[in-house]
C-alpha cells in the first residue's frame, strides 16, 4: 500500500478507518459474528449499528449471508474481520461488495503476512487495519497501524489520529493537497503511535516473512497430530490461502457442553491452555457475541451451532517443534480421557 498511519491500538485502527470511510451514526455496518470484542467495539464507538454476518463450519464469512444482509439492511460498510488467519473467499467477496457499492475495510489483525492467491491481505478492501499488540505477528506490546492507497482515506486517517498540523511529518502519507478538507473536517482523536513502540517495530518487518515459515511449521505439527483423533475436527484451508499458522483452531462437534468445559479444565491440568468460544460468559480475550451487550440481540443459529464446538490455541514461537508435538498429544489424550 502507498500510505500508512500509526496509531495506539489495533481497535483505534479500526474506529479511525470507519471514521475515515464516513460511517455516520446509527449507519449499519456488516461485520462477522466470529470476531474479537475490538471489532463490534469499534463500530458502536463511532454510533455505527453492528450487523453480524454468519460464519461457515471452517469459521470464514458466510457469503451467501453477506449478500442477503447487505439487501436486508442496506449496508453500505463491510469491516471484514480475517478472525484467526482465516481468509473468505476474497475473489468472491469483492465481487459481491463491489456490485453493492459496499466499501471494505478488512482488519488484518490475525493475517498480517497471509495471502491470497498471491495477493498479501489488507490489498483488497479501500483500507486495512493491523494490530502491533503482544500476541501480534510484530509486537510493540500495543500499538497498531492502518494502511490505504486512496489519499483521501490516508489524509483523514492522519488528521484523525491526531497528527494537528503536523501531518507533513508522515513519511508514509499522501501529500499536502490530499488534507485540504480532512484538516478542517476530521477531529483530533489523539491515537498517535510514540516513536519508541514505533522504533520496536521496525526492524520487525524484515522478520515477518520467515516468522510466518516459523509459525506454519509448528501449525502443521500441531494439526497433523490432530487430525488423527476421530472426536476432533480440524479448520481446511484453502489452497488460494497463504495462512499464518500463529493459533490454531478445531472443533469438537459431537461432545455435549459438559464435556467440552471438562476438556478445558483437564487440557489446563496438564499445562495447555485451551480457548472454547461456547463458554457461557467470556473469559480473557475470548467472548461471542451474546455477551456483546451493546450490540442489538441478532439470531445466528449456524454460527451459534459452530461457536458451541470451537476450541483455539495459540502457537507462538517460544514454543520448539518438540513442544508442538507434546502439546498436541496431550490434547489427544485428553480428549481421549474426557470423551473415549
Amino acid at each position: 500500500s502507498k500510505y500508512c498511519v500509526a496509531v495506539t491500538s489495533g481497535g483505534q485502527a479500526l474506529q479511525i478507518a470507519l471514521r475515515a470511510c464516513g460511517v455516520q451514526p446509527g449507519d449499519p455496518v456488516l461485520t462477522n459474528a466470529f470476531t474479537l470484542a475490538p471489532v463490534p467495539g469499534a463500530i458502536s464507538a463511532v454510533g455505527g449499528k453492528a450487523i453480524l454476518v454468519e460464519i461457515d463450519a471452517n469459521l470464514r464469512l458466510e457469503l451467501d449471508d453477506l449478500e442477503a444482509k447487505i439487501a436486508s439492511s442496506g449496508a453500505r460498510f463491510l469491516l471484514l474481520s480475517h478472525m484467526r488467519g482465516h481468509l473468505c473467499d476474497m475473489d468472491r467477496l469483492m465481487q459481491i461488495c463491489d456490485a453493492a457499492h459496499v466499501t471494505v475495510i478488512e482488519d488484518c489483525a490475525h493475517t498480517m503476512g497471509a495471502r491470497w492467491n498471491g495477493t498479501r491481505s489488507g490489498n483488497f478492501g479501500k483500507i486495512a487495519c493491523f494490530s502491533t499488540q503482544t500476541y501480534k505477528h510484530m509486537n510493540s506490546g500495543e500499538g497498531g497501524f492502518l494502511t490505504t492507497n486512496d489519499a483521501t482515506l490516508a489524509a483523514r486517517a492522519t488528521i484523525l489520529s491526531g497528527s494537528y498540523m503536523l501531518y507533513g511529518r508522515n513519511g508514509a502519507g499522501p501529500e499536502s493537497d490530499a488534507f485540504e478538507q480532512a484538516r478542517y473536517d476530521m477531529p483530533n482523536c489523539s491515537a498517535r503511535m510514540d516513536a519508541l513502540r514505533a522504533a520496536i517495530l521496525r526492524p520487525q518487518l524484515a522478520l515477518l516473512d520467515p516468522n510466518v515459515a516459523r509459525w506454519n511449521m509448528r501449525y502443521a505439527i500441531v494439526e497433523e497430530r490432530l487430525k488423527t483423533h476421530s472426536k476432533i475436527t480440524t479448520i481446511a484451508l484453502p489452497v488460494q490461502e497463504t495462512h499464518v499458522g500463529s493459533s490454531i483452531q478445531f472443533r469438537m462437534p459431537d461432545l455435549t457442553s459438559l464435556q467440552r468445559r471438562a476438556i478445558v479444565a483437564a487440557a489446563s491440568a496438564r499445562g495447555v491452555e485451551l480457548k472454547w468460544f461456547g463458554a457461557a460468559e467470556p473469559v480473557g480475550f475470548t467472548s461471542a457475541h451474546p455477551s456483546w451487550h451493546y450490540v442489538a440481540t441478532q439470531d445466528l443459529p449456524q454460527t451459534d451451532t459452530i461457536l458451541a464446538t470451537l476450541f483455539d490455541m495459540r502457537l507462538p514461537l517460544s514454543f520448539s517443534q518438540a513442544d508442538c508435538a507434546l502439546i498436541a498429544d496431550l490434547i489427544c489424550d485428553t480428549v481421549t480421557e474426557v470423551a473415549p
